[in-house]
């Protein structure tokens, strides 16, 4: 079993067509019931308590100091892919394995989720988005997987004598989308603190290869709300309130003739003359006469009014709304 999963992970490079390089009946039942299921590309690891296996790329990406930091071993070089079980791992590691790294990984991977701001982690909740993709292990996999895969493919080929060219299957027919090839010589994806801290940042990279991460981290940056900050002072604390009191500080009163509405008497009005002065701003809150006062003011984006607020997105300020609405249709009827 052992020596077939072995050779299974190094076909890394024929990916999903991996299955077609073994005859069913050398394979063991649980990798057969695999190949069942089709062409599709996976790997076999230990199930380990820790998962240190699954986490071993990110784990053997951190320096020193951020091992000790978190109080994780130092352990020598890992492997790519997964061959055999060397030595009890388990008995080095600590039982909250998962944990120290998400923590380590975290605070290593996070200049380059916030490079705009010299932000600490620290200076965020524990609920922040940024701060919890930074720790979520299983979303970082896959990228520095190919990262991996990208750093050894530049290495040369055994040789094999096997010439480039399509693969043919025992019918006789060509596997469309393979190409047969010498396998790659083993060699070292990074060695060191430098070349480790440059894979990371190339991790980074493959996690927005599509865009996606840029997006999620804009979104997240310009929906700040006050509750994403620790009580810890950062550029990205300053810069959120700066932009919150600059644009609040634009805010004027306006005074609006509605001729067409039909004036109501009711406890909260008074006669001047032969004009009737309703003071409904007085039954609102604090934050129901922020609402009335942005939308008075020419701003009519509710997401706008949000923003301004504090708020993540334009939901409390419709619910804000629609109370004022009923007051007002209450107190005016």
């Amino acid at each position: 079993m052992a020596s077939t999963v072995s050779q299974w992970n190094m076909l890394w490079e024929a990916g999903q067509f991996r299955r077609r390089y073994f005859d069913e009946e050398d394979l063991p039942a649980p990798l057969r019931r695999v190949t069942e299921r089709g062409d599709v590309n996976v790997i076999f690891l230990p199930r380990t308590r820790t998962r240190y296996y699954e986490y071993a790329p990110l784990f053997h990406l951190l320096p020193r100091a951020a091992l000790k930091r978190h109080g994780l071993p130092l352990l020598r070089a890992g492997q790519w892919p997964f061959l055999m079980q060397t030595g009890r791992i388990e008995e080095h590691l600590p039982a909250d394995f998962a944990k120290r790294l998400a923590r380590a990984w975290a605070g290593t991977v996070w200049c380059h989720l916030m490079p705009q701001y010299k932000s600490p982690i620290s200076a965020f909740t524990a609920n922040d988005p940024i701060r919890l993709l930074a720790h979520n292990l299983d979303y970082w996999v896959p990228p520095v997987t190919d990262v991996i895969q990208d750093l050894l493919s530049d290495s040369p080929e055994s040789p094999n004598g096997v010439a480039p060219g399509p693969v043919r299957l025992e019918d006789g027919s060509v596997l469309q989308g393979a190409i047969g090839a010498n396998p790659r010589k083993g060699t070292d994806a990074w060695r060191g603190e430098e070349q480790a801290a440059e894979v990371v940042r190339w991790t980074v990279e493959a996690a927005d290869a599509d865009g996606r991460l840029r997006g999620i981290l804009d979104a997240v940056r310009s929906h700040r709300c006050e509750d994403d900050f620790s009580d810890r002072w950062s550029g990205a604390r300053e810069d959120f309130e700066r932009k919150i009191y600059k644009t609040r500080s634009k805010v004027k009163v306006r005074f609006v003739e509605l001729p067409d509405s039909i004036p109501v008497h009711g406890p909260e009005n008074e006669v001047i003359g032969r004009t009737l002065c309703s003071d409904f701003m007085a039954l609102l809150d604090e934050r129901d006469r922020t609402v009335v006062v942005l939308l008075s003011s020419g701003i009519t984006s509710l997401t706008q009014v949000a923003s301004i607020m504090g708020y993540s997105n334009h939901s409390a300020v419709s619910k804000r709304l629609d109370k004022i609405r009923q007051l007002a249709a209450r107190a005016l009827a």
